[in-house]
């Protein structure tokens, strides 16, 4: 089932391309809202959802004029650190008065050199300015001796989480510089070291889940972001294992031992629940007055026109009064994703878990229409553009970029299609091997 039009013909819900571009606009030229203060230091990741967003639009180079190109281009070269990586932003760059005394308050980071760099081959730069050697020099030091990454190196000890999202950037780091080649490197006539794979591999090992997800830490419960990381920097890597058998048939260590697990986990990730406090999937329910008493229709069917007739229920209403259903329930059929097991849709997971199973080599293991359904129709906001987490909810950057990255995947009219390991465009992704030609890196992809 679809939207209904106005003389009640099914129609299938469509991307309101002029209201994204609108958004993603806005974005780029105005203040974001108040809500943004508190990641004001996290600049690069805000930068690299809206410039890539533009990008899936088709709209990256005409929106910002080529001097604003530019600019960009020269403000993420302003967050790029001296002793290797780059800044989240410049705002901790203590310029002539930097010391061994206040390095403590400015160093490099993980995620931001990944999203640096992304961000620059999606504006078409050279990477002339790119200190790559002194990148990769510092890219090991952010691993610790478990084999995992962290998300930034003070005082000698790394910092931040232990989980694959940083593995994720580091390996990211490494592929966008040196392809998947793997040990010693020769840069400007000096060998430079490599991360210890197998160490990073084992970590991923280590956190697979008995029923298939992939969790941050051994024991813990399997999500799809962390998943979809795990599954990601071992494709950067070239350490993926796709096939039941195929890790036996190789000479190094791979990752994930049981991928048939991994793809049923992910499989079963597609689901129709929307309202976080509804207890059911696919059904609908109706308060007992409403009850079909018909014993030879089909349960849940009859229901939709008694409820109405009745005061619609909005999506996140109270356990208590919640009847199940909202709106975008009654007017759209789709099925987006989750994240964990027994949890509603939410928008960024149809990105989490559909580029997982691109990943995987199974792209069809999920309804991609079901899934266009529930974004378009919705979690698409429409009045503002973008997408919001949940039906209903106002749009943000995170769920904005996320939910056009998904379409990206799913064959959507309007939307570049989507390099889901890299989560940009394939368009973009496209343009490495000039980078690598050029510092003769020959990739074994």
């Amino acid at each position: 089932m679809a939207i209904l039009s106005e003389n009640g013909a099914s129609e299938e819900p469509r991307l309101d391309k002029a209201r994204h571009i609108k958004y993603w606009t806005r974005c780029l030229k105005t203040l974001l809202p108040h809500q943004y203060t508190s990641n004001d230091s996290n600049r690069l990741y805000l930068a690299f959802f809206i410039i890539s967003a533009l990008d899936l639009l088709g709209v990256l180079e005409s929106v910002p004029s080529k001097e604003e190109r530019e600019d960009h281009i020269n403000w993420i070269y302003h967050c790029q650190h001296p002793d290797g990586g780059f800044r989240m932003w410049p705002g901790t760059d203590f310029g002539v008065r930097a010391s061994k005394d206040n390095a403590m308050w400015d160093p490099a980071n993980i995620p931001a050199t990944y999203f640096a760099l992304a961000s620059l081959l999606l504006l078409k730069d050279d990477f002339s300015r790119v200190r790559r050697r002194g990148c990769l020099e510092w890219l090991p030091r952010m691993q610790r001796g478990d084999g995992s990454f962290g998300e930034t190196c003070v005082n000698g000890v790394v910092e931040g989480g232990m989980d694959p999202r940083f593995g994720y950037c580091a390996t990211g780091i490494r592929f966008i510089l040196r392809g998947t080649m793997s040990g010693p490197l020769e840069i400007e006539g000096r060998s430079v070291g490599d991360i210890d794979v197998d160490s990073f591999v084992k970590c991923v090992q280590l956190a697979e889940a008995y029923d298939g997800g992939i969790a941050d830490l051994g024991f813990h419960e399997p999500h799809a972001g962390y998943t979809f990381c795990s599954l990601g920097a071992l494709a950067f890597i070239d350490r993926l294992e796709v096939g039941d058998h195929a890790h036996s048939k190789r000479s190094v260590a791979t990752a994930p031992t049981n991928p048939s697990a991994v793809i049923s986990w992910l499989a079963y990730r597609q689901t129709e629940l929307t309202d976080p406090d509804a207890g059911i999937d696919s059904e609908f329910t109706a308060p007992d007055d409403t009850t079909d008493n018909d014993p030879s229709q089909k349960p849940g069917v009859g229901k939709i026109a008694k409820i109405q007739q009745k005061a619609v229920t909005p999506a996140h209403q109270t356990a208590e009064h919640s009847v199940g259903i909202s709106i975008f329930d009654l007017l759209v059929d789709g099925a987006g994703m989750s994240g964990r097991t027994n949890k509603v849709a939410d928008t960024c997971y149809g990105f989490w878990v559909g580029a997982s199973l691109h990943l995987m080599k199974q792209p069809t293991l999920y309804d991609h229409a079901a899934m266009r359904r529930y974004m378009l129709g919705k979690t698409q906001h429409p009045v503002l553009g973008g997408f919001g987490k949940f039906p209903g909810d106002v749009p943000d950057l995170l769920h904005g970029y996320l939910g056009l990255a998904a379409l990206g995947l799913s064959g959507c009219e309007g939307v570049k299609v989507l390099e889901g390991g890299m989560c940009l465009s394939r368009e973009a992704r496209e343009r490495l091997p000039l980078l690598w030609k050029r510092w003769d890196v020959h990739d074994e992809e």
